[in-house]
């Protein structure tokens, strides 16, 4: 009754401000998440010379998220500056002039089981506001005659959800009486922050962090954009459901307010739905990543109706491209638990060449595909193969029903092209038409996902990051989960052997169960010989790569994080440290009660006499117990959690509470 009390004065409080400066009283809409905390503002204003505008304002938990901004959508069409009784220089700009129509509202609360995922069930539960309004008046139908059509050329919604994990936003152009063509040059969306606010900048998808002020950026940041507030709240900017539209991206305008920045053009034909635009906002930054369900939830659900083929798990990359060492692979795969080897680019030609043919293995490379395939299925182990662009673009439709009956698992697309429209729509066309001939999909380079995974799920994951390959520091993977990974999976190429990584080994273990991805490779730089039975590898043998319930212990940005995720009776923990020496705390309420397990500990220690110098400690512990770590600099931790039999009971001993390990 407080809540609501305090959220009642609030809006009020709000609502006097706002009607004080020219507010069309009857635009007035508010819509607040289920749990009351997110309150959602819309509402047109009047200027002087007449012109009207669309804004909006949010505030979370009372604190204001984005102060208030401007919403519209900007399109160029001739066939409105004939048919509106309008100026045409105005007839651009879709978020000014519009005159508002009607409103509806809607709850939807319910809950669905993803294919696979970070959880085995994934509550939606949301209310839905639906703006109507008329650009103009018509004097006349371009295309029927005189009359007023409801149907007519130049209506637009703005939807709005608000779900307790945040708050999504899009436009929508409902179907006009001659199937309307628009041509859309850009958006008005703006998010305006107040002073101070600062967010972790990218330029690119695959490049690293700073943490800036919103002024003076070189360029656009990429999305997701995490943000921190003055006031204490962590936010992050996203884009869900982007499938036939243009990348957006953030641009600053002046100081403090960013606009969403669009590749380029769109050209669509009604009815149409613009992508969605998503405002995330919590006190504690962890809380970001537990709500990243959001972003599946903005898109559709599952079209694929038989989904037994659809495997997750994990992969080594083949890179020296012949039989002999393929086989190698294949063993060391089974060996290792793993689910499937990779044959990288280069098994049919030259990636980088449009004459390559991806129909048939190089002269120059000693490979038998199906006879690879046949051994490898023997040993319970799944190929995949790298396609690049150029040849996906010539040949998808030659190549699936041929890898089909070669029995290949998966694609890994390579050099994808992304902004514009053209490629956004033949990329998810491209996955649609695998998941016809049962074949996984693995986007990499500059691709990000939007949620698409709900959808079409045979897309198990895509780069779109500064991976491992490229060796980053340990404070760049710190900073990850809590910007790149709010958008979802991402294959970053976990290294291990390799005398280049900036971080521990222990740090390099974590990273399996910190880091979600359905499709994981590990030993990115490595061969089998590499491995010389260092004890620790179990840990890469029994983790898993989707999960039933995952749990954000601790963490913050650029920092630290520790997640916990379970695979039916089995809990993998990962901790992440930055650059510098960290004490860990890790509370493991988490664990089921009333019942013991035995953790098996991986930590750095200098004394272990491997190359890798991981120590391996197993221990009885239960819920109550709180472990204490002392992290080396760029170090981490990794844990795997079994129910402890009787046995173990008797043979292992009891975690001391004073204990570092």
């Amino acid at each position: 009754m407080k809540r609501k009390l305090r959220l009642f004065l609030l809006l009020s409080l709000v609502c006097s401000s706002i009607y004080a400066q020219n507010i069309l009283k009857n635009t007035y809409h508010q819509l607040s998440s289920p749990d009351g905390k997110y309150a959602f503002e819309f509402y047109q204003k009047e200027a002087s010379n007449g012109t009207r505008q669309m804004y909006y304002s949010l505030q979370f938990e009372g604190k204001t998220v984005i102060q208030e901004s401007k919403l519209g959508v900007l399109i160029e069409n001739q066939l409105f500056e004939s048919a509106l009784a309008i100026p045409n220089d105005t007839t651009k700009v879709w978020g000014e002039n519009l005159t508002f129509v009607d409103s509806d509202r809607s709850v939807v609360d319910t809950s669905w089981k993803p294919v696979y995922g970070e959880r085995s069930q994934v509550k939606e539960n949301y209310n839905e506001l639906v703006l109507r309004l008329q650009k103009g008046t018509a004097n006349r139908s371009p295309i029927q005659g005189d009359g007023y059509d409801k149907r007519s050329y130049y209506h637009m919604n703005v939807i709005v959800r608000a779900y307790d994990e945040g708050i999504a936003f899009r436009y929508h152009f409902p179907e006009a009486t001659n199937g309307l063509f628009l041509h859309i040059v850009g958006e008005q969306t703006q998010f305006s922050f107040a002073e101070k606010t600062q967010a972790y900048y990218t330029r690119w998808a695959q490049t690293h962090y700073e943490l800036l002020p919103l002024e003076d950026w070189k360029g656009e940041s990429e999305r997701p954009l995490t943000l921190k507030l003055e006031n204490g709240l962590n936010v992050v900017l996203a884009e869900a459901e982007m499938v036939d539209y243009t990348r957006m991206k953030y641009n600053l305008v002046g100081k403090n307010t960013l606009q969403s920045s669009l590749y380029d053009c769109a050209d669509v034909i009604t009815p149409y739905s613009t992508p969605w635009r998503v405002i995330m906002a919590a006190n504690k930054a962890t809380d970001l990543i537990a709500n990243n369900d959001i972003i599946l939830n903005l898109n559709p659900a599952n079209k694929i109706a038989d989904t037994e083929w659809i495997k997750p798990g994990k992969v080594i990359r083949i890179t020296q491209l012949n039989q002999a060492t393929a086989l190698k692979y294949v063993d060391f795969a089974a060996e290792r638990k793993l689910q499937y080897v990779h044959l990288d680019a280069g098994w049919y030609g030259s990636e980088v060449l449009m004459s390559s043919d991806a129909t048939r293995v190089s002269e120059k490379r000693d490979l038998d595909i199906p006879a690879l395939v046949d051994y490898a299925a023997s040993k319970g182990i799944g190929v995949w193969v790298y396609v690049n662009q150029r040849a996906l673009l010539q040949q998808l439709d030659e190549i699936l029903p041929l890898y089909k009956k070669w029995g290949i698992k998966g694609i890994k697309f390579g050099f994808v092209q992304i902004g514009n429209q053209r490629w956004t729509t033949w990329l998810h066309d491209a996955v649609r038409k695998c998941a016809e001939y049962e074949i996984l999909v693995d986007i990499h380079d500059e691709y990000r996902p939007t949620g698409f995974s709900r959808t079409y799920p045979n897309l198990l994951t895509q780069e779109g990051i500064a991976g491992n390959e490229e060796f980053p520091d340990a404070t760049h993977n710190t900073i990850l989960p809590f910007t790149r990974f709010i958008a979802g999976a991402a294959d970053y190429t976990i290294c291990y052997y390799d005398k280049r990584i900036k971080t521990t080994h222990a740090h390099q273990l974590a990273m399996a169960a910190v880091y979600y991805s359905p499709l994981q490779f590990l030993y990115w730089y490595d061969q089998p010989t590499a491995y010389q039975h260092e004890p620790e590898i179990e840990f890469f043998d029994n983790v898993k790569t989707v999960w039933d319930d995952t749990k954000i212990i601790d963490g913050e940005i650029g920092e630290f994080v520790t997640i916990a995720r379970r695979s039916q009776e089995e809990w993998f923990l990962g901790t992440l440290g930055n650059n510098e020496s960290k004490n860990i705390v890790t509370p493991l309420t988490f664990l089921d009660a009333n019942r013991k397990y035995i953790a098996h500990i991986y930590t750095d220690d200098d004394k272990v006499d491997t190359k890798t110098k991981v120590k391996v400690t197993r221990l009885l512990v239960t819920d109550k117990s709180v472990l204490k770590f002392k992290l080396q600099p760029s170090g981490g931790n990794a844990i795997h959690f079994l129910p402890a039999s009787k046995e173990d009971v008797k043979k292992y001993k009891q975690y001391n509470k004073n204990q570092i390990l």
